[in-house]
């Protein structure tokens, strides 16, 4: 054979064979590609800042067209509202998920686990125990609440085994105690289930002590494993919706621009409110608590408590307006979807309590402040006097300096004065002066004319 028919021949072999090379590495690379899974901890309180992390996480999971999304699940529980929001994620995601519960998903973290398409639990493991309470104040016990709520929340529980596929009833009994049901549990029982019990009722699917053994038993032994966690800003945002951090924020925010209107061009009281108010909103925004809405409330409120504590006398529709816009809108801030009356009451005690911590400290500040060795340090000391060439003030009103009078109206602080026969406007140093009072005229702060009360003789 010559050596040309000899490489025509090769040729065509290899040309054959091409479409058999092609064919077989692109099969090579399908079988190589490994299915993508997300694993998602859910421990400890279960808070509002953990509902946008599983929201985010559930988004990539779709993107990146995973197969699973694994829920490892060991919580004893904690708002409601967050629990909810996680719950609805879980019904509405394109993509499988399961929790794997190692070893407790009790209250909140209950509902969570119904609310995935798979229950994995460990061996020793639990899920129940749902019913709901009010958190009172730091060192007291939980209260129980209305019946009314434990309703909501037993639908809440037979819903989403409903849509699930998982006993209704058996939900409902982890929530309400006069949940009977024959040979599981008597009236008033909190329903708990063990591992082998919630297999046995069909509440979870199988049982596993591994992560490992999980996929397994999804065949996704070969998975490749993605281990989510919080961003910077995801755990930043938990931080700043917890109860105690919040509450200081909104005490921070009010005290700060109460001072600051009391005593304008200060700047760091002013700075400091805004700058709390601003993390507090932020905050609580990213949690989809806070909106437009009950930012404007708290606006419209801070401008109608400043004006009657600052320019109308005595204490009126303004103030009791500012309260209660105060009132709505923090309050709405603090409670989501989900939220019973208890939620309500709750959440007002901590506004009315922030609130009040606020005014009193402004009040404090803007009486001692200047005595304070701060406040010494930050003050100006130096006057600015008329006679020296200044004239911030009207040069009328420097007349009624040291003049003595009684106060027309209440001084709360400002109101209006009897000085030499004429009805002055004043606004008094500090405390608060009713009328009636003998006052006297202490300085002449550009348009303000400020008095204090008159001490009497011995």
């Amino acid at each position: 054979m010559s050596p040309q028919k000899f490489f025509t021949r090769l040729l065509l072999i290899g040309l054959l064979c091409l479409p058999a090379s092609l064919f077989a590495g692109e099969t090579f690379l399908t079988q190589s590609h490994k299915p993508i899974v997300f694993v998602v901890p859910i421990e400890g309180v279960i808070d509002l800042g953990l509902a946008p992390f599983v929201q985010r996480v559930l988004k990539e999971a779709e993107t990146a067209k995973a197969s699973a999304v694994v829920l490892d699940i060991n919580t004893f529980g904690g708002r409601v509202d967050a629990a909810v929001l996680i719950r609805d994620a879980l019904l509405e995601a394109k993509v499988l998920t399961v929790a794997f519960i190692n070893k407790r998903a009790i209250s909140a973290g209950a509902l969570i686990s119904l609310a995935a398409e798979k229950i994995v639990m460990a061996d020793g493991g639990t899920i129940g125990a749902a019913t709901p309470v009010q958190i009172g104040l730091p060192g007291t016990p939980a209260q129980p609440v209305e019946e009314k709520t434990v309703s909501y929340m037993r639908k809440e529980f037979r819903a989403t085994a409903e849509q699930r596929n998982r006993p209704a009833l058996i939900a409902e009994a982890m929530v309400d105690a006069d949940v009977a049901i024959p040979d599981i549990i008597e009236k008033s029982k909190l329903l708990t289930l063990t591992t082998q019990e919630a297999l046995e009722t069909n509440v979870a699917d199988f049982q596993a002590n591994s992560l490992e053994a999980v996929l397994q038993f999804l065949e996704l032994g070969d998975a490749d494993i993605r281990q989510a966690s919080e961003t910077w800003a995801e755990t930043l945002v938990r931080f700043l919706t917890h109860p105690v951090v919040s509450s200081l924020l909104m005490t921070l925010g009010i005290m700060g621009i109460i001072v600051e209107i009391r005593v304008p061009g200060f700047g760091l009281p002013g700075i400091l409110g805004f700058v709390s108010l601003g993390l507090f909103f932020w905050g609580h925004t990213l949690v989809r608590l806070a909106g437009l809405e009950e930012f404007l409330l708290v606006a419209v409120g801070l401008i109608l408590v400043a004006m009657e504590i600052f320019f109308i006398p005595g204490f009126g529709i303004a103030g009791i307006l500012g309260i209660v816009c105060l009132l709505g809108g923090l309050g709405l801030s603090l409670i989501g979807s989900g939220a019973t009356w208890d939620s309500w009451l709750s959440a007002l005690g901590q506004v009315s309590l922030s609130i009040l911590v606020a005014i009193l400290v402004a009040l404090f500040l803007l009486r001692y402040f200047q005595r304070l060795p701060f406040g010494k340090r930050l003050l100006l000391k130096t006057s600015l006097l008329a006679k020296e060439g200044y004239a911030s003030s009207p040069e009328e009103d420097q007349r009624w300096l040291g003049k003595r009078g009684t106060a027309a109206t209440d001084l709360h602080p400002s109101g209006i004065a009897h000085l030499n026969g004429d009805r002055v406007d004043v606004v008094s140093d500090g405390d608060f002066i009713n009328a009636g009072q003998a006052v006297e005229v202490v300085r002449v702060d550009g348009n303000r004319i400020v008095v204090r009360v008159l001490a009497e003789p011995n």
